[in-house]
């Protein structure tokens, strides 16, 4: 009895000395930083935090459809992005928490100038995570940050923060994580892209007036962590058919006397092989295998489909390809694939950072399109 009391007297003691919870913060006291936006302009940097109050945005049975929800945004600047983002520590009446951050959205001024110091300073964030959204953008950073979601819902309820893909969408560029940004930013070879997002005006009304939705217009090509040059949506449409990733791709296939058929295709693959000739230069042929659905085809055979469709796409990556080369871009990753199974070659060609590709770099291209359905309509086979 006497050895148990001196055990519990000790207990006691001990959970005395124990620190307890005096100095943490109830969750309402936190501003969650959900968005983080970074601009470079008369030799500073500029930062926008976007902080959202999550009683607002919380789904819930009682969660009022299309009620207005607000969106605060921090507002920095410094010699340095940490200076910066201290700058709107100062002025935040809540410690900011951010654990909760999804997106960071880049300015062209800043990703010319170059993006290593953006990545190394948030990575030192013990808060910030490695599975973040990256997107550049040609907008001011105020619309990208305060822009919502169909009925008013919160941007948590966007491509910026989803990067899935909606069937709505020319799913021709997909959206890239932090992580594997930072581990091809220095890999030899590696043509890193950016998706860049933009404000879509003159799609979508409430009512009869005008509400802008994302969508990604396109991608930013980079080498040593500076941007090359830009590509729109309509110049990477040949991206799609080296994007394993991609659900679902709709084909507009064109058929005899200027009629149109459609083919939706789900996960294209593409093969790069690259031959080295005996001069010491390199062609690269490209492989292509397509599998698709008939969603229209005015009447024309299968076989008639399958073989417009393989010259459309033929088309679309040699179209991809010429002005990529023009800017300098690689967007099909040639120069990986060179690199990879001949370092040697690599390394001599892309020497003092060469670029080394031209329009007769391009073999031949090879494209294999087979349709597996025609949709609930039994289509007769002829």
């Amino acid at each position: 009895m006497r050895l148990l009391t001196i055990k519990l007297v000790v207990c006691l003691l001990i959970g005395g000395l124990l620190p307890g919870c005096a100095n943490s913060r109830d969750i309402q006291n936190l501003a969650y930083v959900t968005a983080l936006g970074v601009d470079f302009e008369n030799g500073e940097y500029r930062t926008y935090v976007q902080v959202l109050n999550f009683s607002n945005i919380a789904r819930s049975e009682n969660t009022s459809l299309g009620q207005k929800v607000p969106i605060w945004i921090g507002m920095g600047h410094g010699e340095t992005l940490a200076l910066s983002l201290a700058d709107t520590n100062e002025t935040s009446q809540f410690p900011l928490f951010w654990g909760h951050l999804k997106a960071v959205v880049l300015s062209e001024n800043l990703m010319k100038r170059g993006g290593k110091e953006t990545y190394a300073t948030l990575n030192r964030h013990y808060e910030i995570r490695y599975n973040v959204l990256v997107f550049g953008t040609k907008e001011k950073m105020e619309d990208i940050l305060t822009q919502k979601s169909l009925f008013n819902l919160s941007p948590l309820d966007t491509i910026m923060f989803t990067g899935v893909q909606n069937r709505t969408q020319s799913p021709y560029v997909i959206a890239s994580y932090g992580n594997r940004l930072i581990a091809n930013m220095n890999e030899p070879g590696n043509s890193l892209y950016i998706p860049s997002i933009s404000i879509n005006r003159h799609t979508w009304l409430e009512e009869k007036a005008g509400r802008g939705m994302f969508e990604m217009n396109g991608a930013y090509f980079f080498d040593k962590g500076r941007v090359v040059n830009w590509m729109s949506l309509d110049e990477l449409k040949g991206l799609r058919w080296a994007t394993e990733k991609i659900s679902k791709t709709t084909l507009q296939v064109p058929l005899e006397e200027g009629h149109i058929g459609a083919i939706q295709f789900e996960h294209p693959r593409m093969r790069v092989i690259p031959k080295v000739q005996s001069n010491g230069d390199v062609k690269f042929d490209l492989k292509v295998t397509a599998k698709g659905t008939v969603r229209d085809s005015d009447n024309a055979t299968i076989a008639v489909m399958e073989k417009k469709a393989e010259q459309a796409i033929q088309s679309e990556i040699q179209k991809t390809y010429k002005v990529g080369i023009a800017k300098h871009c690689d967007p099909f990753k040639l120069e990986e694939t060179l690199y990879r199974q001949h370092p040697r070659l690599f390394h001599q060609l892309t020497k003092g950072g060469f670029f080394f590709l031209n329009e007769h770099s391009l073999g031949r291209v090879q494209v294999t399109v087979k349709i597996t359905s025609t949709g609930k309509y039994k289509e007769i086979v002829k």
